[in-house]
């Protein structure tokens, strides 16, 4: 595994302050465990996992589609393609900052087979994450999931009180990436776009 800095320890613990994980019982989503061993380093919220062979797989990741009740969406829906995962909230100040970027890197990437799916956590009125996708042209699915369960896909080490999170799995779904704070398009791009050209092992 290789990891690169980017800001200090301090950036962190900022984040990690915007959230406590409110965890609750029920079976709205599902999260089962993988081979991923999540390590930070010196409280990097830039970590890249490499060589490819290196990297650990999430656990089974679904949940209700946010915006079409009734449905499913998980990781298993993109067989073969690369995945970005975004942890959200629409009140955070920081997702709402960083959504039109994700976006324009989805647009830019979508042909290569790369796949977006949000995580929708702690907003306990639906409606309000729906108003957040529509005001902001959020055009991949999300899972809604208040109560954070998805992330038991990442193991007991994963942060989850750090909100935005995005993780970024290559054509394996193993675990290539994982940023820890709001980001750019020029932040994400090149890491999608070098995963997008590798060719799956599996």
């Amino acid at each position: 595994m290789t990891v690169r800095p980017r800001t200090a320890l301090a950036a962190l613990l900022a984040s990690a302050a915007l959230v406590v994980a409110g965890c609750s019982s029920g079976d709205d989503a599902v999260a089962q465990g993988g081979t991923f061993d999540f390590v930070s380093p010196g409280g990097q919220t830039e970590i890249f996992y490499d060589p490819p062979a290196a990297r650990g797989d999430i656990g089974e990741l679904s949940g209700p589609d946010l915006m079409n009740d009734g449905e499913t969406v998980g990781v298993s829906d993109f067989p073969g393609q690369v995945v970005v995962l975004n942890v959200w909230g629409q009140w955070c100040g920081p997702c709402r900052a960083e959504a039109n970027d994700l976006e324009q890197v989805y647009e830019a990437t979508k042909d290569s087979g790369v796949a977006f799916l949000g995580i929708n956590v702690r907003d306990n009125a639906q409606d309000k994450a729906q108003d957040f996708v529509i005001d902001n042209g959020v055009s991949y699915p999300s899972i809604y999931d208040p109560p954070m369960r998805t992330l038991m896909a990442f193991g007991k080490g994963y942060p989850t009180s750090v909100v935005p999170t995005t993780i970024v799995l290559d054509r394996d779904h193993r675990v290539a990436a994982v940023f820890l704070k709001e980001l750019l398009a020029e932040d994400l791009q090149p890491v999608v776009e070098r995963l997008a050209q590798e060719q799956p092992q599996g």
